[in-house]
């Protein structure tokens, strides 16, 4: 979150068309689906989505459903499901190739409480060793990623700004935790923003484009898993679950001592065979509203009260062959802003998110610095620069929800 920057900027101006976005190239289908709790039929949020023998993929969206687009030949062995909890379950390329929209179901998985007795419960430890085992969990050579990456801006219930970018992500080895190395790059952008006056508010908090460098954990010692910082949370053990049909330690962490700095409260899920990191979901404590301002906001209009209310974090990690790789970030504020001396006060909520969608690891080029995405920038200052209409027409998207499409329809027709 240091060093990382995302101007909620709602401005009076043109709106830019919103469409569909990222897949594969030459996609001539579009294949549509939801994913359920196989036993309750409710549908399933950030249910990763991969087309089998391929590294293309998406995520679920709030309504339980995903899009990509994709030629025949591209998904000839079909599409794979995974979600926290749950057992994986796999489309065949026949049922994908006979049209009409999926329904895919999951199935929970049932876990045995005496799993939790390994490593005799010394989360710490734990911890301390998947940290030792970073090294050889995750990527040995550098990688690149297409990712798709947009941030929404709700006044209460209202969708007031919406961005969205195709990017390219270079990731550095893991041998040594530098997120410094790694380089994020805008390959096209597009904004949408509400022409109310009322909605006419400039401020600065953490977020932005420049999310897979910062809010890689395991890469990023300096956010949660640094030696140092270990020594300032509690970690206990909770019943383990499982991720993508494997079991998984579950370790809950929160403050153990005070700090000049807002500390996190949390869950780590590490593979209980390969000890990696797989995923990490986690918010910033907000009891002191100060430490917790500090450490999310840069900027404000004078006479502005800035009163969080949630700064939460997602971020899960793929297992490919042996190795894991980063694959789905998100991260959220909700929070008010109070006027001084007016009877003037509004609820904001702000989701960045971003879901790596293509990945290239051989021979792959290092995004030079001249081109990367600064980490100081404001996303919703330069994202028209990047638009271009023809561009989006044969790309998949993380899917949004139905509210958010009849949002953007609504401020369409302002």
């Amino acid at each position: 979150m240091k060093g990382l920057l995302l101007r909620i900027i709602f401005l009076l101006g043109l709106m830019a068309p919103m469409g569909e976005v990222l897949a594969s190239e030459g996609a001539t289908r579009t294949v549509i689906g939801y994913v359920r709790d196989a036993a309750t039929g409710e549908v399933l949020e950030n249910v990763h989505v991969a087309v089998v023998g391929t590294n293309i993929g998406t995520v679920s969206n709030a309504d339980g459903r995903f899009v990509l687009k994709l030629t025949d030949e591209t998904v000839r062995y079909g599409l794979h499901f995974a979600h926290l909890g749950y057992h994986n379950n796999q489309v065949t390329a026949r049922e994908v190739l006979q049209g009409g929209e999926l329904q895919v179901k999951l199935l929970p998985s049932a876990v045995s409480v005496r799993e939790v007795s390994v490593y005799g419960g010394d989360a710490r430890r734990l911890v301390e060793m998947a940290i030792e085992r970073i090294a050889s969990n995750y990527p040995a050579v550098g990688h690149r990623f297409t990712a798709f990456y947009r941030e929404t801006v709700q006044k209460r219930r209202r969708y007031i700004n919406v961005a969205e970018a195709v990017m390219e992500v270079y990731k550095s080895d893991y041998a040594v935790r530098l997120p410094y190395r790694d380089r994020a790059r805008i390959e096209r952008g597009r904004r949408l923003v509400s022409q109310r006056k009322r909605d006419t508010l400039a401020i600065k908090v953490a977020g932005g484009p420049a999310m897979p460098v910062f809010l890689d954990l395991v890469k990023n010692p300096d956010e949660l898993l640094g030696t140092g910082e270990l020594y300032n949370y509690n970690f206990r053990m909770e019943q383990p679950v499982m991720l993508d049909n494997r079991m998984q330690h579950v370790i809950a962490f929160e403050p153990r001592r005070e700090q000049p700095y807002a500390l996190y409260i949390g869950t780590l899920y590490i593979d209980q065979e390969s000890l990696a990191i797989t995923r990490a979901d986690y918010r910033l404590d907000v009891s002191d509203q100060e430490k917790a301002t500090e450490r999310v906001l840069q900027k404000r209009p004078a006479g502005l009260l800035f009163r969080p209310q949630e700064i939460s974090f997602l971020v899960t990690y793929k297992r490919q062959g042996s190795r894991y790789y980063l694959n789905y970030l998100r991260h959220t504020i909700r929070f008010r802003c109070d006027w001084k001396r007016r009877s003037y006060a509004a609820a904001y909520t702000t989701v960045s998110e971003m879901v790596m969608v293509d990945r290239q690891e051989q021979s792959a080029e290092v995004i030079r610095m001249r081109d990367s995405y600064p980490a100081r920038a404001i996303f919703t200052d330069v994202v028209d620069d990047y638009w271009e209409e023809d561009f989006w027409r044969d790309y998949n998207i993380i899917e949004p929800t139905e509210s958010l499409e009849t949002a953007v329809e609504r401020l369409r027709k302002q």
